[in-house]
């Protein structure tokens, strides 16, 4: 008889242990916060003043990369937007124009993705100023099984990702991925 109180007690730890959450995360909004670093899928408007041809809106490409006349594919994926201004005009000083002045802008940005116990679960376009709390929103709420406190964030910066809990007012920021949670009872 002992042997089986001593399985079911095991078994009983098992599925308790099974509930709880994973492993503590330091939250998403500890790691440091670093200027925004273009990346695949931003659109930037891209402005040489007193040259029309060049002037355009270009989109980062899937090798992190933006091809413009003249200077051909410039790497974008990890500048600033301020960085890239000075690769471009670096690159034109190359012999096409004297004192190139080159301003680039952010038009749209890559989107955020929101996966698990929200209403319509997917990629949406990155708005400005967005929390947790208003892109769950756009994702049509949480579900009836949703964990509130179960959401988590995976954030890309630089060469590293992070993944962490999020709070509902945690800042969001372009290709986060935010998932949330499943409560058991």
């Amino acid at each position: 008889m002992r042997p089986r109180r001593l399985f079911f007690a095991m078994l009983f730890a098992l599925v308790v242990a099974g509930c709880a959450h994973g492993p503590q995360l330091p939250p998403v909004s500890a790691y440091a916060e670093t200027p925004y670093t273009l990346n695949t899928g931003d659109r930037l408007r891209v402005v040489v003043f007193g040259q029309d041809g060049l002037t355009n809106s270009y989109t980062v490409d899937a090798s992190g990369r933006i091809a413009m006349p003249l200077i051909g594919a410039i790497a974008a994926r990890g500048r600033t937007p301020a960085e890239l201004s000075g690769a471009v005009a670096t690159r034109l000083r190359e012999g096409y124009i004297r004192e190139p002045h080159v301003a680039v802008e952010i038009e749209a940005y890559r989107p955020f993705f929101i996966l698990g116990e929200v209403a319509f679960p997917g990629q949406y376009p990155y708005v400005a100023n967005m929390t947790v709390e208003t892109a769950v929103a756009v994702a049509g709420g949480f579900s009836p099984r949703a964990d509130k406190l179960a959401v988590t964030i995976s954030r890309t910066q630089g060469e590293e990702t992070f993944r962490g809990p999020a709070p509902i007012n945690t800042p969001v920021r372009p290709g986060d991925t935010i998932s949330v949670g499943e409560r058991w009872f």
